[in-house]
């Protein structure tokens, strides 16, 4: 069976100040997701699940629908705020979105294949979606699921802090621990050298520039819904009166992990990475897709 791919596009773009997932940043007018989806389809992907808010829906169709008929199956998950949560806590009154493992949950009635997870807005490269394209493909065990790894140093932003699930790889290249930093950094250290720092309410702590962090590239076997479901009823239960607290896919794995009904397999890609958080990236990642382009990785036009 072939995966489908998850494309976590429900963000409300704050820092970027707009709809950066449609945005055009390939030298066509391409989107991010246009190069995700074209890699997933080399990959061997199957169908592509959208997760989006209910006011993008018609915007996300006048874009894909077309130029995917007849290269994949093409289906949209609405994230919204009273999705799987609890009715007891009765109406959710915050703006917010739930977050990435909230998002995922949404798409558990779209989704009846193994599957792998992206931001809408990042650029992983061919690699990373053969990679876990091949895992979910062969691997029979349900409780082993899969992410692709990144080096901190190649994930930063000129123009501001990331946040980044920053990992821990135990000796069996198996995920030991996943924990989202929400304020990652480079800054001046001596000598006029820098590093690569998150900051938290206690302080600054230093990290190697090649620690693993996710970029938010999963590989999921289905047995993950019934868990993921629990999980976040139980924290929309205790989180229904914090307006800003966000249920992330790190979360989830490290429940995983620590409750042993689950584990992860770490894969880490040499491809190029790069996102955009800021407007001031936009230029970067035009010029990097450009580049791509005349190297001969895509062709002149994707569809």
């Amino acid at each position: 069976m072939q995966p489908t791919l998850l494309i976590l596009a429900a963000g409300m773009g704050s820092r970027y100040g707009g709809v950066k997932q449609l945005d055009h940043f390939g030298p066509n007018g391409e989107t991010i997701i246009d190069y995700s989806l074209f890699d997933a389809i080399r990959a061997g992907f199957g169908k592509v699940v959208f997760i989006i808010r209910e006011e993008l829906r018609q915007d996300f169709d006048e874009v894909f629908s077309q130029k995917l008929a007849g290269k994949i199956e093409v289906d949209y998950a609405i994230q919204s705020l009273s999705s799987y949560v609890p009715e007891e806590l009765g109406e959710v009154t915050r703006t917010k979105p739930w977050g990435t493992g909230h998002a995922m949950l949404c798409a558990k009635n779209h989704t009846h294949a193994p599957f792998a997870v992206i931001n809408a807005d990042d650029f992983y490269g061919l690699e990373a979606f053969q990679l876990i394209s091949d895992f979910l493909k062969t691997d029979t065990d349900d409780q082993l699921h899969a992410m692709v790894s990144y080096e901190v140093k190649n994930t930063l932003s000129e123009n501001g802090s990331v946040s980044r699930g920053v990992c821990e790889v135990a000796e069996n290249g198996n995920l030991a621990s996943v924990i989202e930093r929400t304020k990652i950094y480079e800054q001046e250290a001596s000598a006029g050298e820098k590093k690569i720092v998150f900051e938290e309410a206690d302080g600054l702590t230093t990290l190697a520039p090649d620690t693993p962090v996710s970029m938010n590239f999963w590989g999921f076997k289905l047995s993950v819904f019934p868990l993921l479901q629990h999980q976040f009823e139980s924290y929309a239960m205790a989180n229904i009166n914090s307006p800003k607290a966000e249920f992330y896919i790190p979360t989830v794995m490290t429940n995983l992990i620590q409750t042993d009904t689950g584990h992860c397999k770490v894969f880490r890609s040499r491809s190029a990475w790069f996102g955009v958080t800021y407007p001031e990236d936009k230029p970067v990642v035009q010029a990097s897709l450009k580049k791509l382009h005349d190297e001969g990785a895509y062709p002149a036009k994707l569809w």
